[in-house]
């Protein structure tokens, strides 16, 4: 039996098209992050990730909003209850490894972000494969305007993502920042007209990826996210060790044999 959520919700729009919607699922709060979020949302991946019938997860959000951030009475409470620093430490790093589930998760993750992205939104999405947008989404690294550094990734992945100049004035500033900003900083892919424009694109991209070998989409996640913290010598051995393990395997077999009678091919699951 599916687990129910208090703060997600799982939708597989198409049947049998290997792409699961994670939905945040707070309308009301503009989608805040709470305790419950924290402790639901590595159990929600790990349980697509194990899916088989999963091959594409699209991250998006109920309401008008994509995420405004952790919820304000998280962080009091937190605040309140933490009376050694070793504690609030641990706090932070539990909330931490929340986010990194996405970048654990096996199957690729894209993000479809609509309306307010802010704080915690972004460490969200900075974790995510592929992040698309609307026009009129808006993004703020709010953390320095609550008297506090940001702490769940976005001060890691951000410069990756951006270069490390847009990052530390974004960072430093909190300042607002537009969906078609974001597309000429390069924190998205593709920025969209309007909500519905958004979930085309996103839908077209997610199917299209679906429809290839589940083997070598997570491959290639795993050697990009690797290599991302490896010199280039290294991440080229660590990609010939990893493709020598699974060239022989049945989908690069199939790939092969659907392109000589011109069909589409069919792999494996996993």
């Amino acid at each position: 039996m599916e687990e129910k959520y208090k703060t997600l919700e799982i939708v597989e729009k198409t049947p049998k098209s290997g792409v699961f919607y994670l939905n945040l699922n707070r309308p009301s709060q503009r989608n805040a992050l709470s305790r419950d979020f924290f402790s639901e949302f590595p159990k929600a991946l790990n349980a697509l990730d194990h899916n088989p019938d999963v091959n594409v997860i699209v991250l998006s959000g109920a309401g008008n909003h994509f995420c405004s951030g952790i919820d304000l009475s998280l962080l009091e409470t937190i605040s309140a209850n933490s009376n050694s620093g070793e504690i609030l430490r641990r706090q932070i790093l539990w909330m931490q490894d929340s986010v990194t589930a996405l970048e654990r998760c096996r199957k690729p993750v894209i993000a479809s972000i609509h309306g307010a992205c802010i704080g915690g939104g972004i460490d969200i999405v900075t974790a995510c494969d592929i992040r698309f947008c609307t026009e009129d989404a808006f993004f703020s690294v709010k953390e320095v305007d609550l008297a506090l550094a940001a702490d769940l990734g976005t001060l890691q992945r951000l410069p990756r993502i951006v270069g490390f100049g847009n990052a530390m004035e974004l960072a430093l500033t909190a300042r607002r920042f537009s969906g078609l900003e974001a597309k000429e900083l390069g924190l998205v892919s593709r920025t969209l007209h309007s909500k519905h424009d958004l979930d085309l694109a996103v839908r077209d991209v997610a199917h299209a990826i679906a429809t290839k070998s589940p083997l070598a989409v997570i491959g290639t996640k795993t050697v990009l996210l690797k290599s991302r913290d490896l010199t280039v010598d290294q991440g080229l051995d660590y990609v010939a060790t990893l493709n020598s393990a699974r060239l022989l395997s049945n989908d690069l077999t199939e790939a092969v044999k659907a392109q000589i009678q011109k069909r589409k091919p069919v792999f494996s699951k996993l």
